[in-house]
C-alpha cells in the first residue's frame, strides 16, 4: 500500500483546524454579542467591594423608606418624650439612669437626655430626613448641572463664555459659609422672623441653596465632554444628513456622556449628607424637634463628655453611609470605563 502523500494530508489537516475553531469560537462571540450595558453590570457582579457597597447604601434607603413602619412595630416614636413621661428613665440630671444611654430591650438605643426622646427612632427618621434631602438636591444638581454643561459646550461661543465665567465664579465661592449667609435670606422672603419656620419650607430652602451652589461642578465637567465630543466624524456626520440640533444632543451626545453623569451623581449624594448634616450642627437646617443627623450629633456634643453613646450611634451611622456610597461611587466608575480601574 502506498503511503498518503502530503497534498492529501493537508485537507484532512485543515478540517481539523476547522472543526477546533468552530468548537472554541462560541465564547469570543458569546461576550461580543453583550452590550455595554450588560458588560458593566458584570464587571461589577465581580467586584466585592462594590456589590458590599450597593447592599449597606441599599440597606440605608430602605431604613428611611421604611422609618414609620419600623417606628410602629417597634411601638414608639421619635417626637414622645419618655423620659419626662415615664418615671425612674431619667436621673434628677436627666441623664438616663441605666448606663450606656439607657439601652436596654425596651429601648434599644437608649434614650435622649434632658427630654427622654427614643435614639433609635429618633435615628430612623434623622435618616430618612437626611437621606430625602441630599437625594433631592443631588438630582437637581446633576439635571441643571446637564442642562448647563451641553448647552454651554455644544453652542459655544459667547453663550460658553458666560457659562463658564459664571461657572468660575460659583466654583470660587466658599460654599459651606454662603449656605450659612444666603439660607436664612431665603427663608426671610417666605417667612418674618417672628414666626417659626414650617419644616416644609425649612427642607425646601436647604435643597434650593445647595443645588444652587452645587451645580456648577458637573456643569464644568460635561462642558469639556461636549466640546470634545461635538468635532467627532459621527456628530459631524449628523449634523450634514441634517439632523437639528436637540436630535444631535439627545442622539449622538448624550448617550456618550452617561458615564460621567452617573459617577458624578453618585459622589454629590454623600457630600450633601455630610452638607446636610454639617449645616444642621450648625444650627442652619433642620432643628429641633425634627429628626436629622446632624441634629443628633449636635445634641450627642453636648453630653458626650459625660456618656459619648449619644454620638455613637448618629455619628458611626453617617460614616458607615458616606464611606460605603464613595465606595460604591468608585465601583460603578471603574465597571462603566474598565481602562480606569486601579
Amino acid at each position: 500500500m502506498t503511503p498518503p502523500t502530503p497534498s492529501a494530508a493537508a485537507p484532512l489537516e485543515a478540517t481539523d483546524e476547522d472543526v477546533e475553531k468552530s468548537i472554541t469560537s462560541p465564547a469570543p462571540k458569546a461576550n461580543e454579542s453583550k452590550s455595554p450595558g450588560q458588560l458593566a453590570w458584570r464587571r461589577f457582579k465581580r467586584d466585592r467591594t462594590g456589590v458590599i457597597s450597593a447592599c449597606v447604601v441599599i440597606f440605608f434607603f430602605a431604613i428611611g423608606i421604611l422609618a414609620p413602619v419600623i417606628a410602629k412595630l417597634y411601638g414608639k416614636d421619635p417626637y414622645t418624650t419618655y423620659g419626662m413621661n415615664i418615671p425612674g428613665l431619667l436621673n434628677e440630671f436627666n441623664f438616663p439612669v441605666k448606663p450606656n444611654g439607657g439601652i436596654d430591650s425596651e429601648f434599644w438605643f437608649g434614650l435622649e437626655p434632658q427630654l427622654g426622646r427614643d435614639v433609635f427612632t429618633f435615628l430612623l427618621y434623622g435618616i430618612r430626613n437626611s437621606l430625602m434631602i441630599a437625594a433631592a438636591a443631588a438630582l437637581l444638581t446633576t439635571l441643571i448641572g446637564v442642562v448647563v454643561g451641553v448647552t454651554a459646550g455644544y453652542l459655544g461661543g459667547k453663550t460658553d463664555y458666560l457659562v463658564g465665567r459664571l461657572i468660575d465664579i460659583l466654583l470660587a465661592f466658599p460654599q459651606t459659609l454662603f449656605f450659612i449667609a444666603f439660607w436664612p435670606v431665603v427663608l426671610a422672603i417666605f417667612v418674618s422672623p417672628e414666626d417659626n419656620t414650617p419644616v416644609w419650607l425649612t427642607v425646601t430652602s436647604l435643597i434650593l441653596v445647595m443645588t444652587a451652589f452645587g451645580w456648577a461642578s458637573i456643569a464644568r465637567l460635561l462642558r469639556g465632554e461636549v466640546l470634545a465630543l461635538r468635532e467627532r466624524e459621527f456628530v459631524e456626520a449628523a449634523k450634514v444628513t441634517g439632523a437639528s440640533p436637540a436630535r444631535i444632543i439627545f442622539k449622538e451626545i448624550l448617550p456618550n456622556l452617561w458615564t460621567p453623569i452617573l459617577i458624578q451623581s453618585t459622589l454629590l449624594l454623600p457630600a450633601y449628607v455630610t452638607a446636610e448634616a454639617g449645616l444642621a450642627f450648625l444650627g442652619v437646617g433642620l432643628t429641633n424637634p425634627t429628626p436629622d443627623w446632624g441634629v443628633m450629633i449636635q445634641n450627642g456634643a453636648k453630653v458626650y463628655q459625660d456618656d459619648i453613646t449619644f454620638m455613637l450611634f448618629p455619628g458611626l451611622s453617617m460614616v458607615i453611609f458616606v464611606v460605603a456610597f464613595n465606595l460604591l461611587g468608585d465601583s460603578v466608575r471603574d465597571a462603566l470605563d474598565p481602562k480606569t480601574k486601579r
